[in-house]
Formats: C-alpha cells, sequence, structure tokens
C-alpha cells in the first residue's frame, strides 16, 4: 500500500501540470542569485570604471569650479570686552570687510576630449576663461563701516580654483588699468579652498569703486562650474562637446546642442544669491574641500556643465541585467505552452539549461559592451543566445516548427527589452503597454489548452 501511494506520487510530481508549474517557479526563484551576482559584476566594473576615471583626474586635473574675485580689506574694528573683574575694556581686532564684484561677467571656451586607459574612458577639457566686472563703492550708512579705520595699503583680490594644478599659465589680473601678479594663498585669507591673492595699494584712491578684468587657461575633467558672487552674474559659454548636462540651481536662459557644439548663456540678479553684497568677518570661508568633495557653503549658488560620455554601457547593461527574471520568466511559460500544444514534454534539466544560458547572456553583454559599445553587443549577445536555445530545441523537441516560434519568442522579449532601455522619458508607458500585450496574448493561448491532470499522462517522456 506504501509502496503504491509512493509510485502514484512520484507518477502525479512527473505528470501533474501544476507540480510542474512549482518546479518552473522554484527554479525561476533559484534563478534570482546568479542574477543577483551578475548585477554585482556589472556594479564592480563600473566601480573600477569610476576608479580609473578618478586616476585619470587626478593625473590631469579634476573639476573645476571657478569662484571670486572678492575684494577684501583688512578693518581694525574696535570691540568691547569684560575682563576678569568685570570692569569694560576696549580693545582693537582685525577683521576683513569683504565686498563682491556689482557687475560680474564670464566669458568661456572649452575644449574637452576622451582619455582612454585601457578600456575605460575618461572626459577632460582645457579652457580658455575670460572675466571682467567691477566692485561698486563701499556702502557706509548701511554697514557703519569707519573709513579711517580700513587698513588701504593691505588690500587684496581673491580668486578661487578648485584644483590649481590644471592652471597652464601665470594668471594676472588688471585693476584699474593696473597689472598685478596673482600668486597662491601666503596670507590669512581663507575664502575658498584653493586661494589665489593679488595684493593691492588703494592708500591713495581710498575707494572701491574699481573695475577689474583677468583670464584663466586652465584644465580639469568631468566637470566646469562657476560660482554666482556678482550683483548681476553673467557667463556665456561654448564648446565643441555634444553631451553637455547642465549642472546647478541655474539652467541657462539661452542654450544650443548640437551634433558636435554647444554654447549657453546664463544672466543671474543678485536676488536668487545667496551671499551679502558686502560683509564683516574676521575669517570668512565659502568652500572647503572634505575627502576630495569641494563643498560650497551656499551650494544654491553653483552652475555650469557636466561633460557626459556619449553612451555609459555599464549604466545600461545594469537596467537591462534588472529585467532577467521577467525574461526568464515569461520564456519559461512560453516554453511551458509550446511543450503543452506541442504534446512533447521538457525535462525540468532542460529548462535550467535554458535558463543558465540566458543568465550567462548578461556576462556576454557585458565584455562585450566594454570592447564594442552597447548597442552592438547587444545584438551579438541576443543573437548568440537565442541561436544557442533554437539549436538546443531543436535537438529536445526533434521539430523545427516549434523551435523556431520559440527562438521569434525570444527575439521579441529582447527586442522589447532594447527598446526599453534606448527610450526615456516614454520607457514606463511603453514597458506597460508591452507586459500587458504579452499578458493578453499568454492568456488567450492559455484557453486553448486542456488543463487536465489526465491529458499529460499521454504525452511521452524525455
Amino acid at each position: 500500500m506504501i509502496q503504491e501511494n509512493t509510485q502514484k506520487t512520484a507518477h502525479w510530481l512527473r505528470e501533474s501540470i501544476f507540480a510542474k508549474l512549482c518546479f518552473i517557479g522554484l527554479l525561476t526563484l533559484l534563478l534570482l542569485i546568479p542574477s543577483f551576482w551578475i548585477q554585482n559584476l556589472i556594479g564592480e566594473r563600473q566601480l573600477r570604471q569610476d576608479e580609473v576615471t578618478n586616476e585619470i583626474s587626478d593625473k590631469w586635473s579634476g573639476k573645476q569650479l571657478v569662484e571670486g574675485p572678492v575684494l577684501v580689506l583688512p578693518y581694525s574694528k574696535i570691540i568691547a570686552e569684560k575682563d576678569q573683574q568685570g570692569k569694560i575694556v576696549y580693545k582693537e581686532d582685525l577683521q576683513n570687510i569683504y565686498i563682491l564684484p556689482e557687475e560680474l561677467n564670464i566669458n568661456s571656451y572649452v575644449d574637452p576630449e576622451t582619455l582612454y586607459r585601457g578600456i575605460f574612458e575618461a572626459v577632460v577639457y582645457n579652457s580658455k576663461i575670460n572675466v571682467n566686472g567691477k566692485f561698486s563703492s563701499l556702502e557706509l550708512n548701511k554697514s557703519g563701516i569707519n573709513v579711517e579705520a580700513i587698513q588701504w595699503s593691505k588690500a587684496k583680490i581673491a580668486i578661487g580654483l578648485s584644483d590649481l594644478k590644471g592652471l597652464k599659465n601665470n594668471p594676472k589680473i588688471e585693476l584699474d588699468k593696473k597689472t598685478y601678479e596673482v600668486e597662491p594663498d601666503l596670507t590669512d585669507v581663507k575664502l575658498f579652498h584653493n586661494n589665489l591673492i593679488a595684493s593691492l595699494d588703494l592708500s591713495d584712491k581710498k575707494n572701491t569703486d574699481l573695475v577689474f578684468t583677468f583670464s584663466l587657461d586652465i584644465r580639469g575633467s568631468g566637470e566646469l562650474n562657476f560660482l554666482h558672487l556678482g550683483k548681476t552674474t553673467a557667463v556665456k559659454m561654448d564648446g565643441n562637446w555634444a553631451n553637455p548636462s547642465f549642472t546647478g540651481r541655474y539652467l541657462p536662459e539661452e542654450r544650443l546642442v548640437s551634433d558636435t557644439s554647444f554654447n549657453a548663456t546664463w544672466k543671474m540678479p543678485y536676488f536668487n544669491r545667496s551671499f551679502p553684497q558686502q560683509w564683516i568677518e574676521k575669517s570668512a570661508t565659502l568652500t572647503s574641500q572634505t575627502d576630495q568633495e569641494y563643498i560650497v557653503q551656499n551650494s544654491d549658488t553653483t552652475f555650469g556643465v557636466k561633460f557626459l560620455l556619449p553612451v555609459d554601457q555599464y549604466q545600461k547593461t545594469m537596467r537591462t541585467a534588472k529585467y532577467a527574471i521577467l525574461i526568464i520568466l515569461l520564456t519559461f511559460i512560453s516554453l511551458f505552452f509550446i511543450e503543452l500544444l506541442n504534446k512533447r514534454k521538457i525535462h525540468l534539466l532542460q529548462y535550467a539549461l535554458i535558463g543558465a544560458a540566458m543568465i550567462i547572456y548578461y556576462t556576454l553583454l557585458l565584455s562585450f559592451s566594454e570592447q564594442i559599445g552597447f548597442n552592438i553587443a547587444y545584438l551579438i549577445a541576443s543573437t548568440a543566445t537565442i541561436t544557442l536555445i533554437v539549436l538546443f530545441l531543436l535537438g529536445v523537441l526533434k521539430s523545427k516548427k516549434p523551435a523556431l516560434i520559440f527562438g521569434a519568442i525570444l527575439a521579441i522579449f529582447y527586442s522589447f527589452v532594447f527598446v526599453i532601455i534606448q527610450l526615456q522619458d516614454f520607457s514606463l508607458i511603453f514597458g506597460s503597454v508591452g507586459l500587458f500585450i504579452i499578458i493578453a496574448t499568454m492568456m488567450y493561448l492559455s484557453t486553448k489548452l486542456n488543463w487536465e491532470t489526465k491529458s499529460t499522462s499521454e504525452l511521452p517522456l524525455s
């Protein structure tokens, strides 16, 4: 009796449609494990690319943030303090008056290029930047500044650049038709992480109504940004790059992007700026550095351009891999329908082999995309995988028609995913409609099948 029940159970497991579907579902879940491994592998390769990009940037020059200029006037301020006996005493405290430009005009031309290290690449650039504008007179009434307490002979102009290694020449600044040498910061001015200082002597003029102009010939990588410091800031940027991404809080008022170049223009009033026009402080800091990332104290005042690579194969490969479990599940269901329609059983081990081939597909896609680009790699990996599975089914089913039909189904699935990957704004609606059509087709086919368990007993065993 026990042996008879065991035989019935074994026969049910072999012949039951429900049991077969349960095993297929379990196999699909098990294939989640290598699918996650593939995604981790893609992430590791992408991390390696980021490391190589950082190494190239370190040798060439990093992201550049152009800051300033800011006029700094040492100021002797009398402050009142209580001594140990509680008496009020007055002492002199040296502070600084910081004055931002009334007008700040920047014209920049950028010439990006791609550097390679093995199969990895990074975008670097050379840029010529011309800056001009003017400072306004001190706001004496509003700030209560005592002109006699200003040390005019020790005035300074501060300019910031996030990576001084990118300077290709020794910059000079022209101020009221006088030229001043610009040197790395050797003073106590710490406005920016990297300060370029021009020392001035304004003791004859004793006025901050000054016109300035200077040029920077720099190189950098990845991004070129500016700090909105003028009461009115106007920036014009031109470059020979077809994939610019405009960063920061401010989008350009005018922009034109072609297949080979771009140009953009920003114009911003100080109402959108987080800094006062002038202020008094002992030691002001507008930018600092933490773990090689530049931190702007008022980050909503930065803007610029990021130079994107035309194709990010790792991002597209990762997006494709995230559809792996869906494609495998739809493939197994389609294969199950073909099995029932052709009355030819396919063993679970053969299901597992087909699933393994579909997992290996993503390693093919990753390895080829690193060498020849995503689109061609997708075509090669898809064609190779579909051909392998069709030839395998020809041997299993002993019939060309169902094998070729299944190959066509796989081609539709992979084409469907490729279109979703290429789309951006319409990927969700296209994917939803496509899945709806696929499910509707499977629902229709399911009505043509006899789902009684006894019908499967007539199927020959593989």
